[in-house]
């Protein structure tokens, strides 16, 4: 019996944890699938170099304390700072993201017919804002940047799930107003609002899974590792695992995706039905060798006879390495016997538009079982690994 039982030793559970020990708490035990710490922002050297399995993760400089509190692990000068160049292909050019703010740097024939486009978006001329993210591009961008960039962007993204997302979370795009639009144009100079990586650290010599690693090695022993969890008692608090072995927690903390349980034993059937309609994508990551002259970090690819939506040189975030990291969705990809490839099955959350109420019906009556919900996959949400140690900082000081 322990105090406190963590599910999953990835950026929500090490934070928890971590922050456990440095309030005094030490009777607690992680409980990992994999052979190692890290989830999502795992690495793997590849070709001389890592490379981070689950795509390009890096560390947001937005929120000073999480900063601080990660470099107690991995130390201030074992980082590089960088700011964001992160370009879009189309049609043969590279224009800076986000695409709205930067239509300047097109011919002035193309500029006309983007603004002539935005100054006829809903958001513009003030119809009411939709409800599905789809009808929510056309409303806010216009038809032709919907049509050339977003829609098919999105739909090598998201594939057949477009129609079902809601516009709840957009606070994770730019948000460029017309009039900025138009300022850039005028004055051959981006205005826009980043809501987050317009700075951002990497690691000199590492791949960012580095961080987890020491994190999960500060918690002295109290990471057991290949645990899938296979079942989640809420009266008994017993968790058991795929070889049987059988884990008690006075509370406990789920950081892992809700379809990894096969039983939720105690838990309402409406809830438990509920989750079945929660969805998220899988996304492989594949690297390639080449190197491409540009200082860009990421390019997009909204091009649809293109398999893959993104691209993270790695070339130009750490020093003395080469090659590419391929993001393509599952539904997308193809076999390559060539290169390395690694296939992450829990990439996203997608953000449906009956979402909100069913996390917020589910991770309310977990609470009051003692079960709290943490994380990109405890909450459902598309968290970034900054704000995922953030709340992992604010409940255990919150429970501890």
């Amino acid at each position: 019996m322990h105090k406190f039982l963590i599910l999953g030793a990835g950026p929500a559970g090490l934070a928890f944890a971590n922050r456990l020990l440095q309030n005094g708490q030490r009777d607690f035990l992680v409980l990992e699938a994999e052979h190692e710490a890290g989830g999502l922002c795992r690495s793997q050297l590849v070709d001389g170099s890592p490379l981070d399995i689950g795509g390009g993760h890096i560390l947001d400089v937005r929120r000073p304390e999480v900063v601080k509190f990660l470099f107690a692990f991995m130390p201030r000068d074992e980082w590089n700072h960088f700011t964001r160049d992160s370009r879009i292909h189309l049609n043969g050019q590279y224009i800076s993201h986000p695409f709205e703010a930067n239509i300047w740097q097109l011919g002035s024939q193309q500029q006309v017919e983007y603004l002539s486009s935005i100054a006829k978006a809903g958001c513009v001329t003030g119809k009411p804002k939709p409800e599905k993210f789809t009808d929510w591009i056309l409303w806010k961008l216009g038809e032709k940047i919907a049509h050339d960039y977003m829609l098919p962007y999105n739909t090598k993204m998201f594939g057949d799930e477009l129609d079902s997302l809601g516009t709840y979370w957009l606070e994770k795009l730019p948000d460029v107003s017309f009039e900025d639009t138009l300022r850039s144009c005028l004055e051959h100079k981006a205005y826009a609002k980043q809501p987050g990586h317009a700075e951002f650290y990497y690691p000199v010599e590492h791949g960012y899974g580095e961080l987890w690693l020491r994190m999960a090695e500060a918690l002295d022993g109290r990471v057991i590792y290949n645990q899938r969890v296979k079942s989640l008692c809420f009266d008994s608090h017993i968790v058991r695992t795929e070889d049987g072995a059988e884990y008690h927690g006075e509370i406990i903390i789920s950081t892992i995706p809700y379809r990894e349980f096969a039983e939720l034993y105690g838990m309402p059937e409406e809830l438990r039905q509920s989750i079945n309609s929660l969805k998220h994508t899988s996304v492989e990551v594949k690297y390639s060798p080449e190197s491409l002259d540009t200082p860009a970090q990421w390019i997009y690819y909204p091009d649809l006879s293109l398999r893959y939506h993104r691209i993270f040189l790695r070339h130009n975030v750490l020093p003395n390495s080469k090659g590419i990291w391929y993001e393509t969705n599952a539904d997308r990809a193809e076999p390559d016997s060539k290169n390395f490839a690694y296939m992450n099955k829990y990439a996203y959350p997608l953000n449906t538009i009956d979402k909100p109420r069913i996390m917020n019906a589910l991770l309310d009556w977990m609470k009051t079982r003692n079960v709290y919900g943490l994380g990109r996959w405890g909450e459902h949400q598309h968290y970034n690994s900054d704000l995922t140690v953030e709340l992992g900082i604010r409940l255990a000081d919150e429970l501890a």
